[in-house]
């Protein structure tokens, strides 16, 4: 897939402002400073499209990215989050969980995974919600630049395997370096993919 055009769209404070549901779209979600905002830069071609900091939770809304006219990338709230006051973590909580559960035209969740680290509990308990909820999901393994290629490869296996005590299904992963365009292809082909499947789906109902 080629990228023509990515504009910023709206900043939500909850799903109900969101924009119409009338196109696919995909989530992008993950600890605070696992480099959220640089893949979905890299991924569409504009460095400035979501904004980036070295301060975790940064991202507080619910943020909508229009892809050449014909998809959403949504940019989540980290969880885990920076330290904030309870009551505005919960807040937060209470929106991510409302977007998941209630927004129709969600196609998956990118979850974003450390590829530096041994699997973390945040990162399992986070996709246990998201079985509970039915919502979709794949995992996207960060920042392969920064270890060697083995370590990277080594903490992705382990993660999948810790998975694999849980899980019955593995999604379809993705190992990814926003410094080197690495995963971008895979990722895009993935969105195109699906975004086929969906239109085909939506002729056939439409006779």
């Amino acid at each position: 897939m080629d990228i023509t055009s990515a504009v910023y769209v709206i900043s939500s404070p909850k799903v109900d402002n969101c924009p119409k549901p009338d196109m696919p779209e995909y989530a992008f979600i993950g600890r605070s400073n696992v480099g959220k905002s640089s893949l979905i830069n890299m991924l569409t071609n504009n460095s400035k499209l979501a904004k980036t900091s070295n301060t975790p939770g940064k991202t507080q809304l619910i943020n909508h990215f229009l892809v050449n006219k014909q998809f959403y990338i949504v940019d989540l709230p980290g969880y885990g989050f920076a330290k904030v006051a309870q009551s505005t973590r919960a807040a937060w909580e209470r929106m991510i969980a409302d977007y998941l559960k209630q927004r129709p035209n969600l196609v998956t969740v990118f979850v974003l995974i450390d590829s530096r680290h041994e699997p973390q509990k945040l990162d399992l308990d986070f996709l246990r919600k998201l079985g509970e909820w039915e919502v979709p999901f794949n995992v996207v393994f960060t920042k392969a630049d920064k270890s060697t290629q083995k370590d990277a490869a080594k903490n992705a296996r382990h993660f999948i395997e810790t998975m694999k005590k849980e899980w019955e299904f593995i999604p379809q992963t993705f190992m990814t370096s926003s410094v080197k365009n690495l995963g971008r292809k895979a990722m895009l082909s993935f969105m195109e993919d699906m975004n086929k499947s969906i239109a085909e789906a939506e002729k056939e109902q439409n006779g």
